[in-house]
């Protein structure tokens, strides 16, 4: 597996990384025993990047990310995130950027994650009741401490990355992107190719619609929150479904999954580029690192960038994205 930086302070992952919090929850029911053999076929063919948060589960991911590399902490390249709060129903949640509850974040997650420093610390979401500049230095902190390597955002604007970023160095910046989510290519991207950060791009797969495995709302099991994304309503998804077929039949060319096919575009938009597909499952995670593999030329990446960009809003409710 190919190895590639984020950001200048010389963090280096393998070319994708490995999702796990539908490990523990949002796509349905999980498999513990599945989701660490996932984990550990992972790092046998060489995907050393992953990525979890404390708020999933919550708190069971990071938990359930410790059992499966306690004995192999020394090949992994450990993220977890900071700042969201969950409180007992599952739709309260609140985020949260003083330096006070940044020092708190870290120590909880190191002891479920069974580690003494993580290597890349994300705040998750920013809050705009917190000048990041004060989250960001008490995150400086804790690369004084040892706690943590580097420091990384997530969902921030283009003008929150700047005032972070001149607080401490950010080595990456997590924000959905893929032939189904293309908002960063904006602002956000070229100010992280003028400050030098790398781009971590989450749900590459577009939630798996990407895939194709979903024609209808009927094809989410149970407790799968895409029921609820606007993206993938009756009337939303039936439109959305020409991005799905114009990736299909591309993808049939070379002989290769559409999820390679997505995964692969991603790849193609800079050696600054590493996307975290998530998945639970041995196999998924077997296909989606092969698409390392799948090179484009030049004219079927232009026509994988002239398709539509998707009906529907992103998420539900926004108000937690910084715009």
């Amino acid at each position: 597996m190919e190895k590639r930086k984020l950001g200048s302070e010389g963090l280096e992952v393998s070319a994708i990384g490995l999702g796990c919090m539908g490990m523990s929850e949002f796509y349905g029911e999980g498999d513990e025993a599945e989701s660490i053999a996932t984990i550990h076929r992972a790092l046998e063919v060489g995907v050393n990047f992953l990525d979890t948060a404390d708020m999933y589960g919550p708190w069971t991911n990071e938990e359930l990310v410790g059992r499966a590399i306690a004995d192999r902490r020394d090949q992994v390249v450990l993220a977890t995130k900071f700042g969201i709060r969950r409180g007992d129903d599952p739709r309260d949640r609140h985020v949260d950027g003083r330096p006070e509850y940044v020092r708190e974040s870290i120590d909880g997650s190191l002891k479920r994650l069974g580690v003494d420093h993580v290597d890349l610390y994300y705040q998750h979401r920013v809050d705009k009741t917190v000048p990041i500049e004060e989250t960001v230095g008490a995150m400086a902190e804790l690369v004084e401490a040892g706690k943590v390597r580097y420091l990384g955002l997530s969902e921030a604007s283009a003008e929150s990355i700047r005032k972070a970023n001149s607080v401490h160095p950010i080595s990456a910046l997590q924000t959905e992107f893929s032939l189904f989510e293309r908002g960063a290519s904006d602002k956000v991207i070229p100010t992280l190719r003028e400050l030098g950060i790398g781009f971590v791009p989450y749900s590459p797969l577009g939630r798996g619609f990407l895939t194709g495995r979903f024609r209808s709302g009927a094809d989410f099991g149970s407790g799968d929150f895409r029921e609820h994304d606007p993206r993938m309503s009756q009337e939303n998804m039936a439109a959305n479904m020409a991005i799905v077929e114009a990736i299909e039949d591309l993808a049939s060319r070379h002989d290769v999954s559409p999820a390679q096919m997505a995964i692969a575009w991603v790849l193609a938009q800079g050696d600054d580029f590493v996307p975290i597909p998530g998945t639970k499952k041995v196999s998924r995670l077997e296909e989606n690192a092969a698409a390392a593999e799948v090179s484009l030329s030049d004219e079927e990446l232009a026509s994988l960038d002239a398709l539509p960009r998707p009906q529907g809003d992103r998420y539900a409710n926004m108000a937690s994205i910084d715009e």
